[in-house]
């Protein structure tokens, strides 16, 4: 339970924090929430929030080029996980730097965590979900730290990468058939949310990241109670009678 409960904190630090709020600002979320999620993404360890955002927002510029960190025309492999042994393409350099992302250095909180990245990742990744299971109800070291950190770090991370991976090339294409992101189930329920790919790709502004977010969406729900508490604002969704027409007009007529 330890361990699950580090897993969806870490999640939420990536889906609701450095995809929803910071790359795609299809919220607003006031201080101490925006803390919570910075600490959580450094539970996440994937990246500091700006260089996270900056590589996503670089993705959606460029989905399936070579300017696409994760380029998945090149493979499964390569978007899972071989983008990240290799240098990125020149074109990925390239073209991110025509891109503007001094919002995102506007936020103290983003610029706090990347100036003490290293120190909150020891701390939030590595070092509570350890410490507290063995101080609280003896848990051994041993467990705490393989279980609640290495192993719930190895899923987070390949949970993640399946979004670049397989919600790109495995699904349908309900909403825009011309682009490669799809709908994933398997992808929905491992990453809490964000395997409505080919909605995300049509809609990128939209906070729900999906049509049917109340269905199963956790990061969306989430989201909607910080809403109930006033910790979240201006939240951006696309109206109905859009995303019919998107349908329409460009789906491949699976929903």
């Amino acid at each position: 339970l330890s361990a699950y409960f580090c897993f969806l904190m870490s999640a939420l630090g990536v889906t609701a924090g450095a995809h929803r709020l910071w790359s795609h600002r299809s919220y607003k979320a006031k201080l101490p929430l925006r803390i919570f999620l910075a600490a959580a993404n450094s539970m996440a360890f994937q990246n500091d929030i700006y260089e996270w955002s900056r590589d996503h927002r670089v993705h959606h510029k460029y989905s399936e080029t070579d300017a696409d960190p994760h380029n998945a025309r090149r493979g499964f492999f390569f978007a899972h996980i071989g983008w990240l042994f290799v240098r990125k393409h020149r074109d990925v350099i390239e073209k991110g730097r025509k891109l503007d992302f001094t919002d995102l250095l506007d936020d103290p909180v983003v610029r706090f965590q990347r100036k003490y990245y290293k120190s909150s990742v020891v701390l939030m990744c590595f070092v509570i979900p350890t410490f507290v299971p063995w101080y609280l109800w003896g848990e051994s070291l041993w467990n705490a730290y393989f279980l609640a950190s290495i192993l719930r770090y190895t899923i987070s991370l390949n949970v993640t990468w399946l979004v670049n991976s397989a919600a790109h090339m495995y699904g349908n294409r309900p909403y825009d058939k011309s682009i490669n992101p799809r709908q994933n189930t398997f992808v929905t329920l491992g990453a809490i949310g964000e395997g409505f790919h080919n909605y995300h790709h049509t809609f990128p502004f939209d906070y729900s990241a999906s049509e049917l977010g109340l269905a199963f969406n956790p990061t969306t729900w989430f989201i909607d109670f910080m809403f109930w508490l006033g910790w979240v604002t201006d939240r951006k969704q696309a109206p109905k009678e859009m995303i019919q027409a998107r349908k329409e007009r460009t789906g491949d007529g699976s929903a």
